[in-house]
């Protein structure tokens, strides 16, 4: 393989993936060895040199949408989640540093104990020193996802572009896993997605990204090897883009 080929796509991206991709196979919480593989994908793309910044949701231990749903008053339930996304992104810095990557947490909800204060010029000289940055608490503010976070960030941060790591390979004009004649996309537009309620992203970060020309791409996660070889320019997945 030549020294071109090597080169990864993008130089800098966000990671964006939901609290459930840290569950396993158990019904709630973390499972410390999911967390760990997915810590070792995250290793094999920083090795390519690549500055990585990384978005987790909270779903695996509180959802503030579910709680709202069950009476609870919607901003004090979208803290709680924000909190959620706090001990994930705590625990996937312990996996990363375990196996020698710089990491820091930090948060946009104010925790000096655990995790830096959200301040975009030091996150970027973060990025500069190969340190990975996993931003928690989502934007800081209820009635915003973890998605709308994801792709604030990557547009402060000058990220190239957001990968979505998924079950799925891809985005799909229905759900692959009910749907066996469900097809993929290739890609597909900002506007399609939006149009066709694809359900890659919620329709703010989707907006937000097209504002900002900020492409996606939905892989699978449960491929190993998947997120370093797109960026190799090999593997199966969907971009998002005009």
């Amino acid at each position: 393989m030549t020294a071109e080929a090597t080169q990864p796509a993008y130089s800098r991206v966000l990671l964006k993936i939901s609290g459930e991709a840290l569950m396993g196979d158990q019904g709630f919480g973390l499972h410390p060895p999911t967390v760990a593989r997915i810590a070792r994908e995250v290793q094999a793309v920083h090795e390519l040199g690549v500055e990585i910044c990384m978005v987790i949701g909270g779903g695996n231990i509180f959802r503030g949408l579910q709680g709202s749903a069950q009476g609870m008053e919607r901003t004090t339930a979208d803290y709680m989640g924000m909190l959620a996304t706090v001990m994930n992104a705590l625990a996937m810095q312990s996996a990363l540093e375990a196996i020698g990557i710089h990491t820091r947490v930090i948060s946009a909800i104010r925790m000096d104990e655990v995790a830096e204060p959200y301040i975009r010029r030091r996150a970027v000289r973060h990025l500069e020193k190969k340190r990975v940055c996993i931003f928690a608490a989502g934007t800081g503010n209820p009635y915003f996802t973890t998605d709308t976070a994801a792709t604030l960030r990557a547009s402060e941060m000058s990220c190239q572009a957001i990968f979505k790591g998924t079950k799925v390979d891809g985005v799909y004009d229905k759900d692959p896993v009910k749907h066996t004649d469900a097809e993929r996309y290739n890609a597909v537009s900002y506007d399609e997605v939006l149009a066709k309620h694809l359900g890659v992203m919620d329709a703010s970060a989707i907006a937000l990204a097209r504002d900002n020309a900020l492409p996606i791409i939905v892989f699978s996660l449960e491929e190993p090897g998947g997120f370093r070889g797109i960026l190799a320019g090999e593997g199966t997945y969907t971009i998002v883009r005009d």
